[in-house]
């Protein structure tokens, strides 16, 4: 993007202005100039993007056509406008403002792309990759050499079809990953694989690309030069990796763990990127070439590769990037398109090639058994277009490759692509639908003679001592078994692609564990101390908050989960204050409402006890089950159930009643309601560590004075999280903060109450195949998915 045609002239020195006042016009003057530049940029974008993002549309649509509308095609048709707001002197200062904003850009992208996802990927990725890349490249180059051959097109159209040719074959990972970012998409099954497979096509279009590049070399410059671009981009490229990645790896491995790294390692990573674009302008590669390079030398992820995205992210995204997108809309011109033939032969070759991507994406997974509707949706998906195809538009501009004509047509149909995409994409692919179990994973429907699968999710070590106690008192034994998986999620910073693998662990240990590490850890001595009886499989899940709920839910579904454990969005600290978390609370509301198995959140008070890591131990957990009815109740006293057979587990079954009804429902409800209690009592018969309570209350007051005097009398209260609606509940829904527990789980996780150090709030499996009620789970009926 280097090469310019017109000479500019302008007064040196004139940056600042004096004022009005003092008969300077400002904008005349450079800073004045680009200020105001900025400011009508971000007015018309997100004044746009504010009207457009309810139809679904994504960002980069508004920022391309606030440049439109600022540019020559509307406003810019007003001479006094364009000559006084974006005059050439002002346009050359925002187009390198814009272009260095997109070489950061593309930096980033480098930082955060992990190349080992190939390799994880398998195959399918592979195949897919190659397809969606050599396919439209075939097909579209076909139609464009038919075009070419047996019509009369202009030379400027002729010469630009097989460089539209390449643009639309390929699919570039930094366009699909903001795509799936902004869709929240990034760590569903579709997003992971459209991601590998990205980048599997980029290797593709790199490689055509080096060869045309080296063909055009050796044909149009001397051996001299020829000889000098290779080995000058050889010794960059050893350079990199032979220097500036060892010295990474040596400030990582000089970086405490858990610690975030020096400044003064940032800003050697800031200094060499600007040196090694420098070289890479000076031999002819570009910056933008070596930037992208240099970020995938440095290693992703914490500490180094995070600590890097954190200081430029927000920069890079909310001001740099938006000016390059304006950028290229300023240089959309469309009343420079003139002839409609131009417009439909270069829209036909997008269109073969679009199509051409769509079979190459869809052939391998309906090969492999994928539902066509996610095939297709895969294919669109690898049909997106953004910053990379703009960046090469406007480095063919440039470098006089397209015209004014061709520039705006092509322009208009990226628009085009990007916001039909994400449109399709939101109508098309439901991630949450493919967690609909098609059988009964609740506590309740468990058979006693099969393995109990838990998953229990961990946001940081504060969790583990509570899920620990909650395991030990479920009763694991020779003849109910428990295969436990753990799953640390962690947040995505300083990547571009969510993870979910499996953790494997390490033969020696090591002094410096990662959080990771010393939570498995402790799950693993649990499986010790309960060898026999408890299997321990540990994950690890990297992804954004938005869409953390996916990994649960689909490790839940894959590994047949019966009951998934969540840690509450509140954490108590010493003194008795609670520290919430939204994003917490956000992942909580979403498993809750996605789960295909039953779901306890676990609210942890602090001051829990180990009885499974003391020999020996005598003391005894005592456990409260609080009964009004409905089948998150009945869950609950399921899970009971289970734990009355432990040795050291103190059992009290708390039945609440009432003459009028104390919470609504079917007569079939009440009915299995009666069932439940009474085998219950039935198997609780003659076990002295068991009790059984009635409560009779009339309002909601009476409630919370039962449960008030439950203070300091128990380690673990468990109650149902839904109840039916009745007038009792609507008195205790007026004490509830947001509901997301129910009325009693709103009470019980109270900053207020002393109930107990945890409370279990549970919920039976909602998302089953053909469920009409949860009270009913023998009828089923086909639904719609």
């Amino acid at each position: 993007m280097s090469k310019v045609d017109s000479t500019i002239c302008d007064i040196v020195g004139h940056i600042n202005s004096k004022g009005l006042w003092f008969g300077d016009d400002p904008l005349k003057f450079s800073l004045p100039l680009l200020l105001l530049q900025l400011s009508l940029i971000s007015i018309f974008t997100h004044s746009l993007h504010a009207l457009l993002k309810p139809f679904g549309l994504p960002s980069i649509v508004s920022q391309i056509v606030g440049g439109v509308i600022l540019g020559p095609s509307i406003l810019g048709c007003n001479e006094a406008f364009a000559v006084e707001v974006f005059p050439h002197r002002g346009k050359t200062l925002l187009d390198t403002l814009a272009v260095f904003g997109f070489m950061l850009f593309i930096f980033l992208v480098g930082v955060k792309m992990d190349l080992t996802i190939i390799y994880k990927s398998g195959k399918r990725a592979l195949a897919i990759g190659i397809l969606s890349f050599f396919t439209p490249y075939a097909l579209a180059g076909l139609v464009a050499f038919v075009l070419n051959h047996f019509l009369s097109l202009d030379h400027d159209v002729s010469t630009v079809l097989p460089h539209v040719v390449v643009l639309q074959s390929m699919t570039a990972f930094p366009v699909i990953a903001c795509f799936l970012t902004e869709l929240k998409l990034l760590n569903s099954e579709l997003g992971r694989l459209a991601s590998s497979s990205a980048i599997v096509c980029d290797m593709c279009y790199l490689s055509v690309a080096v060869v045309r590049l080296a063909t055009r070399v050796t044909t149009a410059r001397s051996m001299t030069a020829s000889v000098g671009t290779f080995f000058s981009t050889a010794l960059l490229i050893i350079f990199l990796v032979f220097v500036i990645r060892p010295a990474a790896l040596w400030a990582i491995r000089y970086t405490p763990e858990g610690e975030p790294v020096k400044d003064i390692y940032v800003f050697a990573v800031f200094t060499a990127l600007m040196f090694c674009g420098f070289v890479g302008e000076v031999i002819g590669l570009n910056a933008f070439v070596t930037s992208f390079f240099f970020g995938l030398v440095i290693p992703d992820g914490p500490p180094l590769g995070a600590a890097i995205v954190e200081w430029l992210d927000c920069f890079v995204s909310v001001l740099l990037m938006p000016l390059f997108y304006t950028s290229c809309g300023l240089k959309t011109d469309i009343f420079a398109i003139t002839k409609l033939k131009n417009v439909g032969v270069i829209q036909l070759v997008v269109l073969v090639a679009f199509f051409g991507k769509l079979i190459g994406t869809m052939l391998p997974p309906i090969f492999c058994r994928m539902p066509i509707r996610d095939a297709l949706s895969l294919g669109i998906i690898m049909n997106s277009k953004g910053v990379v195809e703009l960046a090469v538009l406007i480095g063919w501009k440039f470098q006089n490759v397209i015209n004014e004509e061709c520039f705006a047509i092509v322009t208009i149909s990226v628009l085009i692509v990007a916001g039909a995409i994400s449109l399709l994409i939101k109508a098309l692919y439901d991630p949450s639908k493919r967690f609909l179990a098609y059988k009964r994973r609740t506590i309740l429907h468990h058979s006693r003679d099969e393995e109990l699968r838990i998953l229990a999710c961990i946001h940081t070590q504060d969790n583990v001592r509570a899920i620990l106690n909650l395991l030990s008192a479920s009763n694991p034994s020779k003849e109910s078994h428990i295969n436990l998986g753990v799953l640390h999620l962690v947040k995505l910073v300083g990547r571009a692609s969510s993870l979910l693998i499996a953790h494997l662990p390490k033969e020696k240990n090591s002094q410096n564990q990662s959080p990771s590490e010393q939570i498995f850890n402790a799950f693993r001595k649990f499986e010790q101390h309960y060898s026999d009886y408890v299997t321990v499989h540990c994950y690890k899940g990297i992804s954004p908050y938005a869409t953390m709920h996916n990994d649960v839910c689909s490790l839940a579904l894959e590994k047949r989960t019966t009951f998934i454990i969540i840690p509450f969005h509140k954490q108590w600290v010493i003194g008795g204050k609670a520290e919430s978390s939204y994003a917490f609370r956000h992942i909580n509301k979403n498993v809750l409402d996605k789960a295909p198995c039953s779901v306890g959140v676990l609210v942890d008070r602090g001051n829990q006890w180990k009885p499974w890591s003391i020999p020996g131990q005598t003391s005894l957990y005592r456990v409260a089950v609080l009964f009004f009815g409905g089948a998150d109740d009945r869950e609950v006293l399921a899970y009971a159930g289970r734990m009355l057979e432990g040795p050291n587990v103190l059992i009290t079954l708390l039945r609440f009643y009432s003459s009028t009804e104390i919470v609504g429902g079917t007569a079939r409800s009440k009915l299995l309601d009666t069932e439940i209690l009474g085998q219950f009592r039935l198997s609780a018969f003659r076990n002295e560590r068991v009790s059984y309570q009635e409560e009779m209350v009339m309002d909601g007051n009476s409630v919370l004075a039962v449960l008030k005097s439950m203070e300091n009398a128990y380690d673990l209260v468990m109650v149902g999280r839904r109840h039916q609606e009745s007038q009792l509940m609507s008195d205790l829904r007026k004490w509830s903060e947001h509901g997301e527990l129910g009325a009693i789980g709103e009470i019980l996780s109270a900053t207020d109450f002393r109930g107990a150090p945890s409370v279990l709030v549970v919920q039976q499996q909602t998302k089953l195949w053909g469920l009409r009620d949860p009270e009913d789970s023998t009828r089923l009926r086909r639904v719609n998915i």
